[in-house]
């Protein structure tokens, strides 16, 4: 049953300081339902700071590229998930266009705060609001658990449950980090001074929802929602399906037996067509497109 998107709006009056980064799948990896209190919290994302022990796979001599600040402890789970990644072609040409970007950084950390989940943040601009820095934090168990089906149906796709055929841990953790890139692919295509003021307002517009008595009515909300362009559910809601618009090209190009791909895929469009009918052509148009 689709729970009314008001109570979504409840649950974000505990969303107190300035939001500055997309969520990516942090705090959604233990429950079902809607958005919660705790995912939304996670709206900063990864503070971006490199875990006790890490040490970078990669000179920072020259600017740009990326920086893989890894412990020594994840280290070779680590590149046993990026190995999986890359085993794609959508994995090799999202990392080769980072990696030789000279005007754009990405930092990759492994640390255990959200162990199952991952979080993309600390996205700067330069003066000319071009993306400049970006930070992915990966738990430091992605090749476990399984994100609710509501926001994360690429992923839950994975789910054993009554699956017919098995699927390597590191596919689920490949996947994962397919999420988060498609997160940084949804900002740089962005226009990085609305993505910029979507976070500012979205403050403003809880901390007005909380002190109005819910009403979603008020003219001071429907003119922000104008100005962002949807509501912050809505807002919230459409960057969580990009990055799940990454991870199932990403399984596009790993699954490719004809068999398995269709049961994966009709797995995911059953839970798009209940709880997320708006962007079922979103998902649609990689189902039907070739790597």
């Amino acid at each position: 049953m689709r729970i009314p998107r008001i109570i979504c709006f409840f649950v974000l009056l505990s969303f107190t300081f300035q939001l500055s980064v997309p969520l990516g799948l942090r705090a959604q990896q233990r429950g079902g339902g809607r958005v919660t209190a705790a995912a939304i919290a996670e709206a900063h994302g990864p503070n971006g700071a490199p875990a006790s022990g890490a040490k970078e796979l990669r000179s920072t001599s020259s600017p740009g590229g990326i920086r893989e600040v890894i412990p020594d402890k994840y280290r070779e789970r680590y590149e046993e998930w990026k190995t999986e990644f890359l085993y794609t072609e959508t994995g090799q040409r999202q990392w080769q266009a980072y990696e030789q970007n000279a005007n754009f950084t990405l930092t990759i950390t492994v640390t255990c705060d959200d162990r199952n989940g991952a979080g993309t943040g600390k996205y700067t601009w330069n003066d000319k609001g071009e993306l400049i820095a970006a930070t992915i934090n990966l738990g430091c168990r992605i090749d476990e658990g399984y994100p609710n089906p509501i926001y994360f149906p690429v992923m839950n796709s994975l789910t054993p449950r009554d699956l017919s055929f098995a699927v390597n841990k590191n596919i689920l953790a490949a996947a994962k980090i397919a999420h988060e890139f498609g997160h940084i692919k949804q900002v740089f295509n962005a226009d990085g001074s609305h993505y910029q003021l979507q976070n500012q307002l979205m403050l403003v517009y809880n901390k007005i929802l909380l002190s109005n008595g819910r009403n979603t009515l008020d003219p001071r909300l429907i003119d922000l929602a104008r100005q962002m362009g949807g509501t912050p559910v809505e807002i919230w809601e459409d960057r969580e399906y990009w990055g799940e618009a990454n991870a199932m090209l990403y399984l596009r190009d790993r699954i490719t037996k004809e068999s398995e791909q269709r049961v994966l895929f009709s797995r995911i469009r059953r839970a798009v067509e209940l709880y997320a009918k708006n962007y079922v052509g979103r998902f649609d148009q990689i189902a039907l497109s070739r790597p």
